[in-house]
C-alpha cells in the first residue's frame, strides 16, 4: 500500500509500520479516530476534527496526551515524509494503547498514536455530476444505549455489516435506521434530503456521529439563504423527497438519485445539491488560502 505511518512517533513506509498485538484498540476496538483531507496541502477544518476526537475520547475515559499542535506536528511530519504526495488522506487512530488482557483502563499505561497518510483517493467525477444510488439496508445502526454514535470509534463492526449489505445490492452507500425506524445516517457519511426546499438532516438525537462536513454544510447552506435544519425523518418521508446527497470528508457533497429502486429528483442531481456542491469546493479553498502547504513546510523534515 502506497502509505506512510506514524506509530508513537516512528515514521515509516506502511509495510514496515507495526502496533503490538497487547493494543486494546486492536483486542478491543478500544480507541477513536478521525478521517481528514488536504486542500491545497493543508489540512481541511483540522481544529474541527481535533475537538471531536477529544470529545469521542472523553466518551470513553481516553486520555489525549497530546495538545492540538502535537498533533498538527505529527501530521506534518508524516505527510512530509511522503515523497511525490499532492492531495493526502489523513487518518488519525487514538487508542487505549497496549496492556494486559484487561478491560481495566489501568491496563494500558499510555495511549497509542497512529497517523496513516496517503495520496487522496478522489472519488470518480460521475458520483458528483450524474449521483450515486443507496440501499436501505436492514442492519440498525448502534442504539445509543449500547455504544453512543457520537464517538467515533475504531470499533466499526456496525458500520461494516451495513456496508457489505449494500454492497450485495449493488449500492454505493448503506442508509441506516435507528431502532424506532427512523432513518439515522449512511455507514460512512451523514444524509441530507430536500423537501418542499428545505434542506433537512436527522438530528443527533436519532442516534448518529456528528459530522464535521454535516455541521459545515448545515452552516453553509444557512448562508446560502436556504432554510435548513435537523428534522426527524422516516423512509416514507423520501416519497416527497426532491433532492437527497450525503456528506463526509471524502465524499464532500455527493448527489443521490436514487434509494433502492426509488429515483429521488427523476434520477438526476438537483439545484441544491449543485449548488452546496460549488459553494462547499468555494469555501472550502477560501479557508485553506493563505495557509502554508505542508510541502512547503522548510522546516519539517523526511525520513
Amino acid at each position: 500500500m502506497n502509505a506512510t505511518v506514524y506509530v508513537n512517533g516512528a515514521i515509516s513506509a506502511a509495510a514496515a509500520a507495526a502496533v503490538p498485538v497487547f493494543d486494546h484498540g486492536f483486542l478491543y476496538g478500544e480507541g477513536v479516530y478521525e478521517t481528514l483531507r488536504t486542500y491545497r496541502g493543508v489540512p481541511f477544518l483540522f481544529d474541527r476534527h481535533m475537538q471531536r476526537l477529544r470529545r469521542s475520547a472523553a466518551l470513553m475515559a481516553l486520555a489525549v496526551p497530546h495538545t492540538d499542535q502535537d498533533l498538527m506536528d505529527a501530521v506534518q511530519r508524516t505527510m512530509a515524509a511522503h515523497a511525490g504526495l499532492d492531495e493526502a488522506y489523513i487518518r488519525m487512530l487514538l487508542t487505549r494503547g497496549v496492556g494486559d488482557l484487561s478491560y481495566h483502563p489501568a491496563a494500558c499505561p499510555r495511549p497509542s498514536l497512529v497517523i496513516i497518510v496517503k495520496p487522496f483517493p478522489a472519488p470518480p467525477e460521475r458520483t458528483f455530476t450524474a449521483g450515486i444510488r443507496v440501499s436501505l439496508v436492514g442492519v440498525r445502526r448502534n442504539h445509543p444505549l449500547a455504544l453512543n454514535p457520537e464517538i467515533k470509534s475504531n470499533n466499526l463492526l456496525n458500520n461494516a455489516l451495513a456496508m457489505q449489505e449494500a454492497i450485495g445490492r449493488g449500492a454505493e452507500e448503506a442508509l441506516m435506521l435507528n431502532q424506532a425506524g427512523e432513518i439515522a445516517e449512511c455507514s460512512q457519511s451523514n444524509v441530507f434530503v430536500v423537501r418542499k426546499g428545505t434542506v433537512l438532516t436527522p438530528p443527533l438525537a436519532a442516534g448518529l456521529l456528528p459530522g464535521i462536513t454535516r455541521e459545515f454544510v448545515l452552516e453553509l447552506a444557512k448562508a446560502s439563504g436556504y432554510q435548513a435544519r435537523e428534522a426527524a425523518l422516516r423512509p416514507s418521508d423520501l416519497q416527497t423527497t426532491t433532492e437527497a446527497f450525503i456528506t463526509g470528508t471524502t465524499r464532500e457533497v455527493t448527489p443521490v438519485v436514487a434509494v433502492d429502486d426509488l429515483v429521488i429528483g427523476g434520477g438526476v442531481p438537483g439545484p441544491v445539491t449543485r449548488n452546496l456542491l460549488a459553494r462547499f469546493r468555494e469555501r472550502a479553498l477560501a479557508i485553506v488560502a493563505g495557509q502554508t502547504p505542508v510541502a512547503a513546510r522548510s522546516s519539517v523534515g523526511g525520513r
